[in-house]
């Protein structure tokens, strides 16, 4: 067992230069293709969330609905189902943006286990080839004492140098690119938080007034499921600012 282990350290740390650099290729792969859908999906999320209130604040349901489809963000793709939930109140709204938020992590985080792996372990993978590069020399060191074996003994141990520096060369743009691609998931997922915190204040506020207007009674016809908005008027279009169902929007 000994000699079959000694042998594949004599074939010397070429070998791992090579996987370093598949790794290298590969890691490079993912950073491209992470990049690419970042930056194509974008957008002023402050803006997104503040026209999307504003839309539902005048009763435009479906304009809401067209602000974030219109969005490339994954912010807008993880709210906009939430609009289909309205009438289910601030809790139907919020359970679905987890749910949604939930299933686009999975998206989100595609290429961050085999980045952080690379990361972790190519150091690792380069001093391996440095023991074998040493191992190795000295095992020509051992064979002679001429001037040519000499010279090989220096360049082993150079080849073994060469695979240490390599490992933290692949390492360390993984480790960059793995830690970049957490802060933007975390970064979406506040985005998330933050238009959900305004839908469920707005729905939360419409409710309210929902009540109060109830207690009066000036809407004994309505239940739950009212939305008001000012500036918004169900018959007229004035500036009322009287609950009106969700389901005769738009």
């Amino acid at each position: 067992m000994i000699e079959r282990l000694s042998r594949v350290a004599l074939l010397g740390s070429a070998w791992v230069l090579y996987l370093l650099f598949g790794l290298s290729i590969f890691s490079i792969g993912i950073m491209i293709e992470r990049y690419i859908f970042f930056r194509t999906r974008r957008d002023d999320t402050d803006r997104l969330g503040a026209d999307v209130v504003a839309r539902l604040r005048h009763g435009a349901v479906r304009g809401a609905d067209q602000v974030l489809a219109q969005s490339p963000s994954v912010e807008a793709a993880v709210v906009r189902p939430a609009l289909e939930w309205l009438d289910g109140g601030p809790g139907a709204v919020e359970e679905t943006l987890e749910a949604e938020m939930r299933k686009k992590r999975r998206e989100l985080e595609r290429g961050m286990t085999p980045m952080g792996t690379i990361g972790n372990n190519a150091p690792f993978v380069g001093l391996l080839g440095t023991v074998i590069g040493v191992i190795d020399a000295f095992h020509l060191l051992g064979q002679g004492q001429n001037k040519d074996a000499m010279s090989n003994v220096m360049t082993g141990i150079s080849e073994a140098l060469v695979a240490t520096g390599v490992g933290l060369f692949v390492a360390l743009p993984a480790v960059v690119a793995y830690n970049l691609m957490s802060k933007k998931v975390t970064d979406i997922e506040a985005n998330v938080a933050v238009i959900g915190k305004q839908l469920l204040a707005f729905l939360k506020s419409q409710e309210k007034l929902a009540a109060e207007f109830g207690a009066l009674g000036e809407n004994p016809d309505h239940g739950s499921d009212v939305m008001t908005g000012p500036g918004y008027d169900d018959e007229n279009g004035g500036p009322h600012g009287h609950p009106v169902r969700i389901s005769e929007l738009d």
